[in-house]
């Protein structure tokens, strides 16, 4: 389906709106984008809503100078939402994803129904140190040269050569590898610098949501981790556990970071299941459905 475009806050903001029925709001992590879940539109939509936007600094959306925290994630979603005339939704955010998802939640608790978290930030200070380099004097200048088309050339080459000799890449490694190509000009650079700044530090993540959470009503939780995450542990899961009330965790056994995308079916059907859960709660409004 082909994205629609919006102007918020005087940036052009690219979207997927597809479906009717109770909506489901998805949002990436930090390089990705809504094709990371192209594949859960086509089955999800017969029965729901499903809204996927490429977050301000990513895909297809602009990449402005500016606030790229959060709130100000958060609140660029709640005006797509007004946008398109939705009241309440289910989140499902994906690592930087699942922190904007919380902040959401704390923000506008009466818009959300549930949540889901996919290896989501925010839930304790590990993260891979290739994400905590970015933090480092010098990274923009060290990316520039890493996102070139001459070394994107020789690494794709090598890539090929590797895959001829039996190398098969996985999930992880096709995600990762297409969010750092889309890194080729200054404005995409510019973008993820400030973004990955905005919640991690040298020494790992800078924001922590158990901060947040306690002062609002709990919802329904699920949180679905890869056990070979090598991005954030999937031990945060197990404490978010025992942290979070009304909390369910899935542990995808020998997935990655990505494990909606290691094991596409078995997500679609998690998730569903998960909705159905609470469906007759909040029935769909007529401005679900528009």
């Amino acid at each position: 389906m082909a994205p629609h475009k919006v102007q918020l806050h005087g940036h052009e903001l690219s979207y997927v709106d597809s479906g009717s029925g109770p909506v489901v709001l998805f949002i990436h992590g930090i390089l990705g984008s809504q094709g990371q879940w192209a594949h859960l539109v086509d089955e999800m939509d017969d029965e729901h809503r499903v809204v996927v936007p490429d977050l301000f600094g990513h895909g297809e959306s602009a990449k402005p100078t500016g606030d790229y925290s959060l709130s100000s994630h958060a609140a660029t979603l709640r005006d797509l939402l007004d946008h398109l005339g939705i009241e309440r939704v289910t989140l499902v955010g994906h690592s930087l994803g699942g922190g904007i998802a919380m902040q959401f939640f704390y923000l506008f608790p009466e818009r959300v129904d549930r949540l889901v978290l996919v290896a989501s930030g925010g839930l304790g200070r590990e993260v891979n140190f290739v994400l905590r380099s970015a933090t480092l004097p010098g990274a923009q200048q060290v990316l520039g040269v890493a996102a070139s088309a001459p070394v994107l050339a020789r690494v794709e080459a090598l890539g090929r050569g590797a895959q001829k000799v039996g190398w098969r890449p996985g999930a992880d490694v096709g995600a990762i590898w297409r969010g750092f190509t889309s890194l080729g000009d200054r404005e995409s650079r510019r973008a993820f610098l400030a973004t990955t700044r905005a919640v991690i530090d040298i020494g790992g993540q800078s924001i922590n949501a158990y901060d947040h959470l306690g002062s609002v009503d709990p919802i329904p939780t699920l949180i679905v981790w890869g056990s070979k995450d090598r991005m954030i542990p999937a031990w945060h899961a197990l404490s978010a556990q025992s942290a979070v009330p009304d909390c369910r965790v899935e542990l995808f056994e020998g997935a990655g970071h990505f494990p909606h995308l290691d094991d596409p079916d078995r997500f679609a059907r998690l998730l569903r299941e998960f909705i159905a859960e609470g469906a007759a709660d909040h029935p769909p409004t007529a401005a679900d459905d528009t």
